[in-house]
């Protein structure tokens, strides 16, 4: 796999992603109807065609020249002082194999400016958890921005860059 910008000609894969990665990942969570609504909102080619000219951003593709099997989108906030990650998914039968740490480094390494990297999870998502936690990010006391499957607010992760 090769990480590489997203563009016009990965937004139907990118979609398919998502959708298998979400199902997946939130079924047992939120229950399938609630993860179709989601996706389809939320991951639709609109919505993710918007994001391939948002300024001060990255969509990012892992690709092996066959298909894609991770994606990642994250934007820079607090005056570039901070990477936002929004979106980090592989597909469930290529987890495990280092995708998600290539496109983690890449998204680093797209905003040079930055000192440090903030994102929010699912609490019940434990294999992200675990995956963030292994890549240096550490909990923070700040409530998410979203509401989980319980009602609570998604875990606010951070990590500090080099500067």
């Amino acid at each position: 796999m090769f990480v590489r910008t997203a563009g016009d000609r990965d937004l139907a894969a990118i979609r398919a992603l998502l959708v298998e990665t979400w199902h997946a990942t939130y079924d047992a969570i939120y229950g399938a109807e609630r993860v179709t609504a989601i996706t389809d909102e939320w991951h639709s080619i609109a919505s993710l065609k918007a994001r391939l000219t948002k300024p001060n951003s990255e969509f990012l593709v892992a690709d092996d020249g066959k298909r894609i099997g991770g994606v990642a989108f994250a934007e820079s906030v607090d005056d570039g002082r901070t990477i936002a990650l929004k979106q980090l998914y592989v597909l469930p039968d290529l987890q495990g194999r280092g995708i998600g740490g290539m496109l983690l480094d890449e998204v680093i390494e797209s905003f040079p400016e930055a000192r440090g990297i903030r994102l929010e999870v699912e609490a019940q998502n434990t294999r992200a958890v675990a995956f963030y936690e292994a890549n240096g990010f550490v909990r923070s006391g700040d409530a998410g921005e979203h509401a989980g499957a319980s009602g609570e607010p998604t875990l606010v992760y951070r990590r500090a860059l080099a500067g």
